[in-house]
């Protein structure tokens, strides 16, 4: 697994897994039309790393053959001290440690590579396969938030990793 920038030439694998409704079921975001999809990638593709205030959309890809598996966003937070994360993996890329790895290879280059102090995510109480990710890393659980998604209720868990 490596991370790497969003390419135009990702657009089919991109929209494979973003089209699968059992790996969207999670996420804040829905399928685009290709024509969107595109411009997004255009955009992450040449957007300045790590900048306080937006999102940073990484690729996760094979190590050995660059297809695309996945993908990463990153936000810093407009202070500049904060950061949250969250990501997508291909149905058939997920059980086998790929999103651990990306995960924690992001968190190293957000620390590496900025001021940030402390970084979170958030995920769906029925979530599992995340909430699992998120304790092994270790991610502390810092709060329960009774909410909406798609119009549906739920609980999302926040976690909190600090800086070293």
């Amino acid at each position: 697994m490596k991370l790497r920038r969003l390419e135009p030439t990702d657009l089919a694998a991109f929209q494979a897994y973003r089209n699968d409704p059992d790996v969207g079921r999670w996420q804040g975001w829905l399928p685009r039309s290709d024509a969107e999809a595109l411009a997004f990638l255009n955009e992450m593709a040449a957007v300045p790393l790590f900048r306080p205030g937006e999102w940073t959309q990484l690729g996760i890809a094979d190590e050995l053959t660059d297809q695309l598996l996945g993908d990463l966003g990153v936000y810093i937070h407009s202070d500049g001290i904060a950061a949250e994360f969250g990501f997508t993996l291909a149905r058939a890329a997920q059980g086998r440690g790929i999103a651990s790895a990306a995960v924690r290879e992001a968190i190293a280059l957000v620390f590496d590579q900025t001021p940030v102090a402390r970084i979170h995510a958030q995920t769906d109480a029925r979530n599992n396969a995340c909430i699992r990710l998120l304790e092994r890393l270790p991610a502390r659980l810092v709060d329960r938030i009774a909410t909406e998604f798609r119009r549906e209720a739920c609980i999302e868990l926040r976690y909190e990793l600090a800086q070293r």
